[in-house]
């Protein structure tokens, strides 16, 4: 097959979509793909590229076309959206210019925003091949779950427009099951959704940490260690960890580690000193990639949290694929699809989402088992991410998808 992938974010930029390209490419398919320059997550465009040049590269075979793209900058909307707005311009003008010729397929690859299939649709004009659109994020129903977006004429716009996409998408790929009714709802039937979820990383395994690792003069030692991954901002429901962390106060060896940044990050901060916590907590900021397993094999747990929503409810973090795989239990504080997983695995303790005292008594409650015992959870987990979210298999069920023969969507 000859595919292209249309996404915002693209190598050098860490998304799950680069193993993916790189995977169809290496199983003997031509792979293209249409992106932005690299820019996510500080918001600066990365060394070596300028935000208004076209450029091709290739990466591990994949073909590369980026286009030009305004840089997301930091905490400020506006330039989001210019940001996001630039993707659509500069792909649906170059995109058709610069990948010229026949494809089996466009998959389009979004974690957000929903615009990124625009691009996609502008090609399909031009190639008539079917479009396999991979949900990561619901829009509008993450806009208004943030706090993003207020006004409720901008969301039935954002709304209209998603339907509008979805309408020209052929297949509807999600990454959790949780996604099927807002995708009826935005008209698609049965037969046109797949389950495709997420897969961890390679680099997402159980590891010895050497004694000379970095990372142990970075994490806590003699301490029982919660330690959690990723983005800092309103979505993952921040204040409930802080205020859990002070029913422990009776508990002087939980700590708290912090790897990642956000925008809440700076209100987060001063809340925890403002609490007194400031020797429980400990913000590591962003790390490599390839770090993480060694940060997480030096966790007692792993902490995933989301706010009560029912969107939340509907996904599955990210995140909780990449604990899996790296066999440390999990404490989950979300609702839904995650916690259901997490259970389902038997990888560790689940509690309803910002609910502190329930983190607090999960807590608790990993703490006071036997190392054998946490042990046994992580291994649980490991083998659950084995059996349901192994790479090989999943991109086994996205080649069988793409290469279905479909008419084009009206």
């Amino acid at each position: 097959m000859r595919v292209l992938i249309v996404s915002q974010y693209f190598w050098p930029e860490e998304f799950r979509i680069n193993d993916c390209a790189r995977e169809l490419q290496q199983r003997g398919h031509t792979v293209d793909v249409l992106t932005g320059i690299p820019n996510y997550p500080t918001g600066r465009v990365f060394d070596g590229y300028r935000w208004w040049q076209c450029r091709r590269e290739t990466y591990g075979g994949v073909r590369v076309i980026r286009v030009p793209l305004l840089p997301r900058g930091r905490r400020q909307p506006w330039r989001l959206v210019v940001n996001y707005c630039s993707f659509v311009l500069a792909g649906s003008i170059g995109g058709p210019f610069h990948c010229r010729g026949n494809y089996d397929a466009i998959l389009v690859y979004e974690p957000s925003p929903i615009t990124v299939c625009i691009p996609a649709i502008a090609m399909r004009r031009m190639s008539r091949a079917p479009i396999f659109l991979w949900v990561q994020d619901l829009w509008p129903e993450s806009l208004a779950a943030t706090g993003a977006v207020r006004s409720k004429h901008l969301l039935a716009f954002v709304e209209r427009l998603t339907r509008w996409i979805y309408r020209r998408c052929d297949v509807i790929l999600i990454q959790s099951n949780g996604f099927r009714s807002h995708t009826h709802r935005m008209g698609k039937g049965d037969d046109a959704i797949v389950y495709l979820p997420n897969w961890a990383e390679d680099c997402y395994r159980p590891i010895v940490v050497p004694d000379d690792a970095p990372e142990r003069l970075l994490v806590p030692r003699d301490a029982f260690v919660v330690l959690f991954a990723g983005n800092i901002g309103t979505a993952q429901g921040f204040d409930m960890i802080v205020h859990a962390a002070t029913l422990l106060c009776d508990v002087a060896d939980v700590h708290f580690v912090i790897l990642g940044d956000g925008r809440d990050r700076a209100r987060i901060e001063a809340d925890v000193v403002q609490r007194g916590l400031s020797d429980r907590f400990h913000f590591l900021g962003r790390h490599p990639m390839e770090a993480m397993p060694r940060f997480f094999a030096l966790a007692d747990a792993l902490l995933v949290t989301l706010r009560r929503d029912p969107i939340f409810a509907s996904t599955i973090p990210g995140k909780v694929q990449s604990y899996l795989a790296c066999g440390r239990p999990i404490i989950a504080a979300i609702d839904g699809e995650g916690s259901r997983i997490v259970t389902e695995a038997g990888a560790g303790i689940v509690c309803p989402a910002e609910d502190a005292p329930a983190l607090a008594n999960a807590i608790r409650q990993l703490r006071a088992l036997p190392p054998a015992a946490r042990a046994a959870m992580g291994a649980c987990g490991r083998a659950y991410a084995e059996r349901e979210f192994a790479r090989p298999v999943l991109i086994d069920r996205l080649e069988q998808v793409l290469g279905q023969q479909r008419h084009p969507a009206a």
